[in-house]
């Protein structure tokens, strides 16, 4: 018997994903903390999340559905805590180690192909480096790490759940 239903999972975890955007719309638009590309591409990893999640949530789906959502949304969650890890580790970084601020990437859209883009990105810069604000001694990326982690395990913990339900009779409904 399962404790919860996926789609209630589904919400859950739209719910909370949606918790920690708001979260980093506050500290933009709040104290003025003005974020680097690495906290931009956590947020569209965050964004993706949340869309597979509420998707999922007004799709009800059985299944394969319940396994492709839940691997899609598992997968959001992976990139965002790959470039919340890899800003940590930048983070970590001695000052002469870092790279200096790169050149506008809205500005470089013309002249650089996508993957130098995003290789720049993740590159990152002095500004990705510098904590602004932390909370019980943790950096804003360090906290987007632990709200990541938590979404992974949102999510396999779905995608366990779909395959259990292959070894369960044909009438299955996991809720």
């Amino acid at each position: 018997m399962f404790l919860a239903g996926s789609r209630f999972i589904f919400f859950l975890a739209f719910a909370v994903g949606a918790l920690v955007l708001g979260a980093t719309f506050y500290l933009e638009y709040g104290p003025g903390l003005k974020p680097c590309w690495l906290c931009q591409v956590q947020r569209f990893f965050l964004l993706g999340f949340c869309f597979v999640n509420l998707m999922a949530y007004a799709h009800a789906p059985k299944r394969v559905g319940l396994w492709c959502y839940s691997l899609a949304s598992s997968l959001f969650a992976l990139g965002g805590a790959a470039s919340a890890l890899r800003q940590v580790w930048l983070q970590q970084l001695e000052p002469d180690q870092l790279v200096g601020c790169p050149p506008e990437v809205a500005c470089s859209w013309h002249d650089m192909s996508a993957w130098e883009i995003i290789s720049m990105i993740y590159r990152g810069s002095e500004d990705c480096a510098h904590v602004h604000w932390t909370v019980f001694d943790l950096s804003i990326p360090e906290l987007s790490l632990l709200a990541f982690l938590v979404l992974i395990a949102l999510g396999l913990f779905q995608i366990s759940r779909s395959l259990n339900c292959y070894k369960l009779p044909r009438g299955c409904d996991v809720k």
